[in-house]
């Protein structure tokens, strides 16, 4: 039994385009085309196509996704392998969901109290639930800028991963300070921090004025990338937001 690429598309809920194009690069040939033009897959390409995305939801690159999946003898050694990679993931939710629920917590208590001063946290590594890969995934609309983080976050090794996460970190604690002490976000040392962030992005590809404002965006708009600045100071956010969106407007014309 065999489906064509739009029944295909409609159930594994991926574009018919997408699928044309993993075929272009040799990542999901079809099991045949038909003479209509048409791509027709079997079982075992439905099979190869769900490990492709099991990899992306894991935040890999699809040069990565190839390299391994045309490494693999034994499909059902590497659905195990998968699986494991599904249960760390699964831990590493965990994990971000309780830091984020500790700081709810917190917050709440904070104004129970009437506490209104900014309390900044200085976690080791609050990015270790939240890597760059994922939080790309976010910016719709800016292919070549995700797939260029994407590539890079693919390419580190874990302690690279872990000293880049910590970076962000330390970058963002940086930045709270500053809010804590009253500065506009177009202030001259605040523009400076983002500079150092910009530079940070500039070394993976250097993005431009619209790119880095969606970025901005993205970290009040996207869940993940919010919770994570507001568990370091209350209003992190948008002020990471107006602070990009003042380094766009004069560095970045």
């Amino acid at each position: 039994m065999d489906w064509p690429i739009a029944e295909v598309a409609r159930m594994s809920g991926v574009t018919a385009r997408a699928l044309r194009h993993y075929d272009e690069i040799g990542l999901l040939p079809p099991a045949r085309i038909g003479a209509n033009g048409h791509r027709y897959y079997e079982e075992r390409q439905l099979l190869r196509l769900q490990q492709v995305l099991v990899l992306r939801e894991l935040g890999l690159g699809l040069p990565e996704i190839g390299r391994i999946l045309a490494a693999q003898v034994d499909e059902l050694a590497a659905l195990r392998c998968h699986y494991r990679r599904l249960l760390a993931e699964r831990d590493r939710l965990d994990a971000l969901a309780g830091t984020v629920a500790r700081t709810i917590t917190e917050l709440e208590q904070s104004r129970k109290d009437g506490t209104d001063m900014i309390t900044i946290s200085r976690p080791e590594n609050l990015f270790e639930g939240i890597r760059s890969a994922h939080c790309m995934k976010a910016l719709h609309g800016y292919p070549e800028l995700v797939g260029a983080v994407e590539r890079h976050a693919a390419a580190l090794s874990e302690a690279e991963s872990e000293a880049d996460e910590r970076e962000r970190t330390a970058q963002m604690i940086r930045l709270a300070e500053l809010l804590a002490t009253g500065l506009p976000a177009d202030a001259d040392e605040v523009q400076a921090e983002i500079d150092t962030q910009y530079r940070t992005l500039a070394r993976i590809r250097a993005a431009s004025a619209e790119e880095y404002r969606a970025i901005g965006r993205t970290c009040v708009e996207n869940e993940h990338w919010h919770a994570a600045y507001e568990a370091i100071a209350p209003g992190l956010a948008a002020y990471q937001r107006a602070a990009i969106e003042a380094y766009a407007a004069t560095r970045l014309r």
